[in-house]
This record gives structure tokens, sequence and C-alpha cells, in this order.
């Protein structure tokens, strides 16, 4: 059984959903920011970066950042349809959305609230006129979610700021994955 350390919130979120949306059995292991449970001697035996999420796989291996988790799940659990298997187009886009996330949405967040509001704004662009980020649900949307529902309430957009990337996360917010793995987290601040 895989175990995922998490922390409420944070980027570890997206791992969880996935978890939850490819029926893989896992265990939660609680790492507060909060209490610093990243820095732990434990933790750290377990994930020398000091970061969650770590996705510990039934082989003992792990796995440190967000886009390999979910890469690791979509391909271990195929049959989730989590990854676009055998279409190289398709394959090429989420990964370019899971980079997108991580390096440009996600970075945005160190250089201040004018940084986080252009990189939604490009992913607005990139997102208008699509019900999922690649055509058809994948982890690069869990991802996109993700960063998009943690940070827009620290940039204090009025409503209808970003139309696509609202209605992607009322589409997310309806999955029922989305919802059990955010209400789990809920008991831990």
């Amino acid at each position: 059984m895989m175990k995922l350390y998490f922390s409420p919130s944070t980027s570890s979120l997206a791992t969880h959903i996935a978890l939850i949306e490819a029926g893989a059995p896992f265990e939660l292991v609680p790492t507060l920011l909060s209490k610093e449970d990243q820095k732990t001697p434990g933790y750290l035996a377990v994930n020398p970066e000091g970061k969650v999420p770590a996705l510990v796989t039934e082989g003992g291996q792990v796995l440190s950042q967000v886009a390999a988790t979910l890469y690791y799940i979509a391909k271990k659990y195929p049959k989730a349809g989590l990854w676009p298997e055998g279409d190289l187009e398709a394959e090429a886009q989420v990964i370019s959305w899971l980079s997108f996330a991580a390096s440009t949405m996600h970075g945005s967040r160190a250089h201040g609230p004018e940084a986080v509001s252009a990189a939604f704004a490009v992913a607005e662009k990139k997102l208008a006129g699509r019900e999922w980020a690649t055509g058809k649900y994948s982890i690069a949307d869990i991802h996109i979610f993700r960063v998009y529902w943690r940070f827009r309430p620290s940039i204090d957009a009025p409503k209808g700021t970003y139309p696509a990337l609202e209605a992607h996360e009322a589409r997310m917010l309806a999955r029922p994955a989305v919802r059990t793995a955010m209400e789990a987290e809920k008991k831990y601040g």
C-alpha cells in the first residue's frame, strides 16, 4: 500500500485527489507544515527536501514532486483515465500543463499578487473554451485546480475575472474525489 505524506491545502492535495480518482489503496500520513513536521528527522529521512507531498510507492520508492506523483498514479492506474495513453500530442499537452502549473502558476506566488494575477491571466487564455485542459479530464486538471483554488484568494480578484478558471474550479469541486480529499484534509486543519 502506498503512503501519502501530506499537509492540508498544500500541493499534496493534488496527489490526494489523484489517488482517490484512481481508486488506489493508500494511507494518509499527516505531515503538518503548521507544526513544522516536515523538518523533523523522521520526515527528512523520508524526503530530504522537507516538503510535501511525498508518495511512498508500493515498491518503497519516494516520489516528492507533484508532477511526478500525479504521473506515477496516472500510469500505475490506467483504467482511471487520468493519462491520455497513446496520444503523443495529448501526452505532451498534459506535461506542458503540469510544468506550467508548477513553474509559472505556483512559482508566481513568490513574486507577489501581481505575478499570480499574470500567471492566472495566461492560464485563463490557455483554458478558455475548454471544459478540461487537454480536452479530456487528466492529471493536468487536478494540478491546475489545486494551484488556482489555493492561490486565488490571495489576490482578491473579483468574481468573473477568470471565467474559464472559475468554471474549471466549479467542475473540479463537483467531482466526488475532490470533495472526499478536501473533507479528509479538513480534520487536520
